[in-house]
């Protein structure tokens, strides 16, 4: 089992292989040689060579927002996908409109999209928020595959819930950025939770979960 969080070496960054801890996954440089191949290959290549750009020219400048479109624009894409949840519809109007600012074909998808019902994937009653009114599921599948099938270049995430943003990953097969993760209680700031897990949010992150 790897504990690279509970670290304090930290060999990876000083390469002071020598101080690695016996459960470091460095100690197979052989395997990690042959992962780092991947980087390489026609596929991955310029991807990586340009996130490693935008990563040292916008370093602690620009904004997660700026970072994406300089990113979009690095790789020369034309056309952009915005898979977003329905309760941030305005903010994925802003982000459109700043990526058409900036020259950006958009198409955008929202959660909702299909109007299924709940029940028709067998998720039953005690599991909707109005157990007797009509609520459509997400829908993160035909999100990525409808983006896709429009031409998106580029898929970026913004509000998807836990699991849906799992299930829209699984069925891309474009690249796909996290714009912003949902937290109905942290205002879409999950590390919000962490920053305060010493203090404030303390108890709440320590009791007891079923």
């Amino acid at each position: 089992m790897f504990t690279c969080a509970q670290c304090a070496v930290k060999a990876c960054r000083t390469n002071e292989l020598e101080k690695m801890p016996k459960n470091c996954p460095m100690h197979d440089m052989a395997k990690l040689e042959k992962m780092k191949e991947e980087y390489l290959t026609p596929e991955l290549h310029e991807f990586t060579l340009k996130a490693a750009q935008v990563e040292c020219e916008g370093y602690c400048q620009w904004s997660r927002v700026e970072e994406t479109i300089r990113f979009a624009k690095a790789m020369g894409y034309k056309r952009v996908g915005i898979a977003f949840c329905i309760a941030l519809k305005k903010e994925a109007k802003i982000l459109a409109e700043l990526f058409q600012y900036h020259g950006l074909e958009v198409s955008s998808v929202v959660c909702k999209c299909g109007a299924f019902p709940k029940e028709s994937i067998g998720i039953p009653k005690e599991h909707k928020l109005k157990p007797e009114e009509f609520e459509p599921i997400c829908n993160p599948i035909a999100q990525a595959k409808l983006l896709e099938e429009d031409g998106c270049e580029f898929l970026v995430l913004l509000g998807l819930c836990v699991g849906h943003d799992s299930l829209f990953i699984q069925a891309a097969t474009k690249m796909v950025t996290v714009l912003a993760s949902k937290d109905r209680v942290l205002a879409n700031n999950p590390l919000g939770a962490i920053y305060c897990a010493e203090s404030f949010y303390n108890a709440k992150l320590h009791r007891e979960i079923e």
